[in-house]
């Protein structure tokens, strides 16, 4: 596969995965799909998990993730290996992306790890597993301490599962696109005839090693 087709490859699987991501974030700020939560998190009250606010679905899973993947999509339309200009763009794209997916796949993993706001039996709001000596991810006898919302730690759970399964999907295609756009960058331009295979890209990285060689020496 070229690196053209690659890219535009990789640009349509990250748009779903951008999508998963804010998706998955908006759906956090109602617990048990109510907003009576969300207002009274806005009166001031302690009814939401911290890590929701910083809005890594949103900003570092959606956000920075889906404005590169424009770009890497329409690099590939360009045709085979498109243009070393938007190659190398890619790359730094695609290093934003990287960014992205980083930063919401941390958040999703420091909001399970903490596990949810809730009330406790004495009607008091907190996070019940934040100092637990053993994980309540395991334990799921221990969720039962959530009296309110209802079945918040399996809302929990999930969503963030599922914003952690998208930014590690969404790092690897970033991370694979900064070494396509390497590659395309080195390759150029291929007309309507001829492959970007492997062996092109090599000959090419020969033939600019030994102009820069030339320059120097």
């Amino acid at each position: 596969m070229c690196t053209g087709k690659c890219s535009k490859f990789i640009g349509i699987c990250l748009y779903p995965l951008a999508l998963l991501s804010i998706i998955c974030n908006i759906f956090l700020f109602f617990p048990d799909f109510q907003t009576i939560y969300s207002k009274e998190e806005a009166e001031g009250l302690y009814r939401l998990t911290d890590e929701i606010k910083y809005m890594g679905g949103v900003v570092g899973g959606g956000i920075l993730v889906l404005i590169p993947a424009i770009h890497i999509h329409s690099t590939g339309r360009q045709g085979c290996c498109s243009n070393r200009c938007g190659m190398f763009l890619s790359i730094i794209f695609a290093a934003v992306g990287v960014a992205g997916a980083l930063y919401s796949g941390i958040i999703a993993v420091v909001g399970l790890i903490r596990g949810p706001v809730c009330m406790l039996e004495n009607d008091t709001w907190s996070r019940p597993f934040l100092n637990s000596t053993e994980s309540y991810l395991g334990n799921s006898e221990t969720w039962e301490t959530c009296e309110e919302p209802e079945n918040i730690v399996v809302f929990n759970i999930a969503l963030f599962s599922a914003l952690l399964v998208a930014a590690c999907l969404e790092l690897l295609l970033c991370g694979f696109q900064v070494l396509n756009g390497l590659f395309g960058c080195i390759c150029g331009t291929c007309n309507h005839k001829e492959v970007c295979t492997l062996d092109t890209k090599v000959t090419s990285f020969l033939k600019v090693k030994s102009f820069i060689y030339r320059i120097y020496y």
